[in-house]
């Protein structure tokens, strides 16, 4: 794997350009934008929707947090255990039905912005979105690959082992055994269409398969 450099501003730049070439057009393009929560990737979101709209293309966008599951749920053996952060915080069958599904081939084209607020989990009660078969839906999260959702393209940000420990608040200091395990058993840089090395956002690299 043969990671080039870039700046943010042409990371920026190339993802738009991986958006385009892939986008079918038949339906909206569904896009992962993965990593742990230390690579703050809201704002590199952020960027690539409004380059994206300045392009003309509509998009959506939802933080995978508004799809944990209830807390009664996330916290049934403890706010800090790190089996049910890895496997039962987020509500990827919600994800699917909700947002995946209705976006892709023969589906409806609205999608649930929202499910709860996970810092007061309470309901979003918000309404389903249109967007139309050009627009481009950006899902950020931790741990989006492998576990059977329907993204057209995936972009994983990578940050090393060494990094995540130095970078992640104390308050999460408990997830990052999660994430070592996902490294091993997702393996998210061997399968994602696009990887960022990612210790450092102010000097990216990236690799397109």
């Amino acid at each position: 794997m043969r990671f080039v450099p870039v700046s943010p501003e042409r990371l920026v730049g190339d993802l738009a350009e991986v958006i385009r070439s892939r986008h079918s057009g038949e339906h909206a393009l569904r896009l992962a934008l993965d990593g742990p929560r230390c690579a703050h990737l809201s704002e590199l979101a952020e960027q690539l929707a409004d380059t994206l709209r300045q392009a003309g293309r509509p998009v959506g966008q939802i933080d995978g947090a508004a799809f944990y599951r209830d807390a009664s749920l996330r916290f049934e053996h403890g706010k800090t255990d790190v089996e049910s952060f890895y496997s039962g915080w987020l509500d990827t069958g919600a994800i699917q039905r909700e947002v995946l599904a209705p976006l892709g081939a023969g589906g409806a084209g609205r999608y649930l912005p929202a499910l709860r607020d996970p810092a007061t989990n309470r309901s979003s009660r918000v309404d389903p979105i249109l967007l139309p078969p050009k627009g481009v839906l950006v899902v950020t999260g931790e741990m989006l690959l492998g576990v059977g959702l329907s993204f057209d393209v995936t972009v994983h940000a990578s940050v090393s082992r060494q990094a995540r420990r130095r970078l992640t608040e104390p308050d999460w200091g408990w997830t990052l055994p999660a994430f070592d395990r996902y490294d091993l058993e997702v393996a998210p840089v061997d399968h994602a269409d696009v990887v960022l090395r990612y210790d450092d956002p102010r000097h990216p690299a990236r690799f397109i398969r």
